[in-house]
């Protein structure tokens, strides 16, 4: 069973490995740094005796007491307890990048809990931990729905991960833009922090943790054989199914007491488990007690280095997004390690998903009536408090100032999203790329972040140059990180995803701050386009006006790039030139877009799809079907969000991103993922 341990089909060892004893050093290190925090904290407001004691020393005396020591507690034990869930998670799963973040369970935990304190208070019967213990199970669910009939492909878990947490964060900053003051406490707290006011979270999670950890221990040997292929562990004697099962919920139980008691922590429970591996642990009992030691270790340095850098001001930036900024390069680092195709699978043409067809003008005849009809039900259909009604004449001319900016808006949005997602797909030659997927959206949110904070008030186009700066960057590195390997359609989208962690966590601290900025950004990482303008919506069907049209011109560049460097090289078309002017499209259409809806709506990835299985796969008609179709998503999405909570308005990105995610589920559930 020893060889056992150490056998995974994601891990490809390449070099000689330090001993364990060499890996110690490091945990050991960081312990002695935050003691010593803890130490100088201790020697500034430590009595020497009761009778010495004026008021301040007892107050110091009472926060070293219920607050700091409770706090140091807690960063080893929730990094202990985020540290054993990665591992367990990535064993059960045969996954290197799975833990708590990156598959949408914290995400789902923290929604539930907003979601219970608002509009379900019976789920705080068995108090908070019930509540998120409860939003943690349904993300696993959700997530193993979505990728049980791929066999758990790690490809696809992340994927679905990835939606779970984008759509759980959407709906939890819908919350908060509804319910105002009331619910942005809850978001700040959600971003992490390790503050402590008494001894009761510490001892829910030391009680939780103990009872997981030994439950591992007596699973050592399952969690052996679950490193191999489950009919080899089938021939062994394990139900790997009950088994796989049962780890999971463990797992998800350590995540979502965390995530109850200190919000989401990310990265921890992936850093820990990832430096564990370097080591030449010979036992599965080896890893994880170097996965729990270092994620111990890793949770308290991070928080003594805020305390220590920023001072007494360290509260206000919670240690949790201070970690998930070590995300995203940890993720890059871990690609070149991580071999993630299965074995014989083999990519195909994202091409091939659906066959030509050669009438395309009747298909695009009938896009262009479907998107007339939503206009006009866009424009002249509405609630009002006596019920539905079709506005004309007069009537229709007192609405038009408050539906046509909107619309506009919506319909060149979507008409943009599309048009990026079918640059991204073809690009690549990835069926699954998207300004979404890819993290693009998240890039340009921190150009605009960046902006707000130095200039909160700034005019749209400065707005708009920085978020184009921030998706042109954020895209750059992710074609840059997958040329290395060929744009393998694995470490493509992985790379997008890290790009897209380390951009959200650069936004989420920023959120958990608590300013007037932050408020701003939550109700852009939302969609919300209630305060739209005529003259905004203009400039971003001028953005339409602009770049569709150079789009159109190179159809042919695209269709060369999907069939592979080789053939389009052999056609004559000069690829650095055409890749340069591509990548400028796609970062400028994801910035004006992602400017109006926000960077949720999976439109960019949806729209291209549907072109492609209405069998418009080529030329200028995938092209023209892609950006009508983007613009008829959003621009019905926008009606139906104004309808349906009349009269309250839904966020419309949020909205898209709820039409969109159907798609997505179909489009893992079948398989189809694995275009590219």
């Amino acid at each position: 069973m020893a060889n056992l341990a150490s056998t995974s089909p994601t891990t490809t060892p390449t070099v000689p490995r330090p001993p364990l004893a060499g890996l110690g050093i490091l945990p050991v290190s960081l312990l002695g740094l935050a003691l010593l925090f803890a130490t100088v904290r201790v020697m500034l407001g430590w009595p020497a005796s009761p009778e010495q004691c004026d008021l301040a020393c007892r107050l110091d005396t009472v926060a070293f007491s219920y607050s700091l020591l409770p706090r140091i507690l807690m960063g080893f034990l929730a990094g202990g307890a985020l540290g054993l869930s990665g591992v367990l998670l990535q064993r059960v799963l045969r996954n290197p990048l799975a833990e708590p973040a990156t598959l949408g369970i914290t995400a789902g935990a923290q929604f539930a809990l907003a979601l219970a304190t608002l509009h379900v208070p019976v789920l705080l019967v068995f108090g908070r931990e019930g509540a998120a213990l409860l939003g943690g199970l349904i993300a696993v669910s959700l997530l193993l729905a979505l990728t049980w009939r791929r066999g758990l492909d790690p490809i696809a878990v992340i994927l679905a991960g990835m939606m779970i947490s984008l759509m759980s964060a959407a709906a939890t900053a819908t919350l908060i833009i509804f319910n105002g003051d009331y619910v942005f406490s809850l978001f700040v707290w959600g971003g992490g922090s390790l503050v402590q006011q008494d001894w009761y979270p510490a001892q829910v999670i030391a009680a939780v943790f103990v009872l997981t950890a030994m439950a591992s221990a007596l699973l050592l040997r399952p969690l052996a054989i679950l490193g191999l292929d489950d009919k080899s562990a089938r021939s062994l004697g394990l139900a790997v199914t009950s088994m796989r099962l049962g780890v999971l919920g463990l797992a998800t139980l350590l995540a979502s007491i965390v995530t109850a008691h200190l919000g989401i922590i990310a990265f921890i429970g992936l850093a820990g488990p990832a430096f564990a591996r370097l080591g030449a642990q010979r036992t599965m009992g080896q890893h994880i007690a170097a996965a729990l030691v270092i994620s111990a270790a890793l949770l308290s340095l991070t928080d003594s280095i805020l305390a220590l850098t920023i001072g007494l001001d360290y509260d206000r930036v919670p240690a949790g997004a201070v970690t998930a900024l070590l995300g995203g390069p940890l993720l890059l680092w871990l690609l070149p390690r991580l071999s993630m195709l299965q074995p014989g699978e083999k990519p195909t043409s994202a091409a091939q998903a659906a066959p030509a067809i050669h009438a395309p003008g009747k298909i695009l005849f009938g896009l262009a009536i479907g998107l007339a009809l939503i206009c006009i039900i866009g424009l002249c259909v509405g609630r009002g408090p006596d019920g539905w009604h079709f506005s004309l004449g007069s009537q229709l001319a007192d609405m038009l100032p408050w539906r046509l900016p909107r619309l506009i808006a919506a319909l060149s949005a979507g008409a943009l999203l599309a048009g990026a997602g079918l640059i991204l797909q073809k690009l690549t030659g990835n069926a699954l790329a998207s300004p979404e997927v890819l993290g693009i959206g998240a890039s340009s949110g921190v150009g605009l972040c960046l902006l707000l904070l130095v200039a909160p008030f700034a005019s749209p186009p400065l707005k708009l140059l920085c978020a184009s700066v921030g998706a042109f960057i954020g895209l750059g590195v992710i074609l840059l990180l997958s040329r290395r390997n060929g744009f393998n359609r694995e470490r493509l989208l992985l790379a997008g995803v890290a790009i897209g962690a380390f951009a959200s966590a650069i936004l989420s601290a920023v959120i958990a701050m608590g300013t007037p900025v932050s408020f701003q950004l939550v109700v852009w990482l939302s969609g919300a386009t209630n305060d739209i303008t005529l003259s905004g919506a203009l400039a971003i069907a001028a953005g339409v006006v602009v770049l569709v049209p150079p789009l159109i011109l190179v159809a042919r560049w695209l269709d060369l790039l999907s069939l592979g460097d080789m053939t389009a090289r052999a056609a004559g078309l000069s690829l650095a030139p055409a890749r340069g002017v591509l990548i400028v499209l796609a970062a400028l259409m994801s910035a004006l877009a992602t400017l109006t809806v926000g960077p949720l709506s999976f439109l960019g990835l949806v729209a291209p799809h549907l072109a492609r299985l209405l069998g418009l796969s080529r030329g200028r008609g995938h092209i023209l079907a892609s950006l009508a179709l983007g613009a008829a998503l959003l621009g019905l999405s926008d009606w139906l969000a104004r309808m349906l909570a009349f009269p309250y308005q839904l966020p419309l990105g949020l909205f898209a991103s709820l039409l969109s995610g159907p798609y997505l589920i179909w489009l893992l559930c079948n398989g189809r993922a694995n275009s590219r």
